[in-house]
């Protein structure tokens, strides 16, 4: 429902913020990542995550969307909860959960408080091939500058695709076939992936 929260900092720990804007100030849990990477200015941007239960609505916020893509994709694993994902990053970075997952190093996940073996083990067999299917879809179609091969790739990595396929796909498209637009790129390579 929300994307993101901007505002003046009220009050901020190392676990929760909160943010005054629009006469409305927000408890926002944090991890120790956002915590870290918070601007020295007291104004502030969170992208948010809301969990809505019978009893509650927590607003989780993250200071940048590659960190909110990891933390939806840790909560969809079973038995992962919105604060233990918050706890996995707060002990490890975006990137370093990401890499664990891909290289599936369980000891990495194990060493967090609350996670034994098997979730360690859970998070790596749900998450293997998502993970990286994130990628930085926030970069999408930013510069003006994307050539033909990266608007491609960046569609089918939205689109789902883990991004070293696509990358070898458009690749031989491009090689075999000079020319072609964007559209026709992604139409072939939707027919290859």
């Amino acid at each position: 429902m929300f994307e993101f929260i901007e505002g003046s900092i009220v009050e901020k720990t190392p676990t929760f913020m909160v943010i005054q804007t629009g006469g409305i100030a927000y408890f926002i849990n944090i991890s120790l990542y956002s915590y870290s990477d918070l601007p020295k200015e007291d104004f502030v941007r969170l992208y948010i995550y809301e969990v809505i239960r019978e009893d509650a609505h927590t607003l989780y916020g993250f200071i940048t969307r590659h960190e909110r893509e990891v933390f939806r994709q840790l909560i969809s694993v079973s038995g992962i909860g919105a604060n233990t994902a918050r706890m996995i990053l707060s002990s490890l970075t975006p990137n370093e959960v990401s890499d664990a997952i891909q290289d599936g190093n369980i000891s990495v996940l194990q060493g967090i408080k609350g996670i034994g073996g098997k979730t360690a083990q859970r998070i790596i067999i749900d998450l293997k091939d998502k993970i990286g299917k994130a990628g930085n879809i926030n970069e999408i179609f930013i510069t003006e500058s994307n050539t033909i091969r990266q608007e491609s790739l960046s569609a089918l990595v939205a689109l789902g695709f883990m991004r070293k396929n696509a990358e070898k796909v458009v690749g031989n498209l491009l090689t075999k076939q000079s020319g072609l637009s964007v559209e026709e790129v992604i139409k072939q390579a939707l027919k290859l992936l």
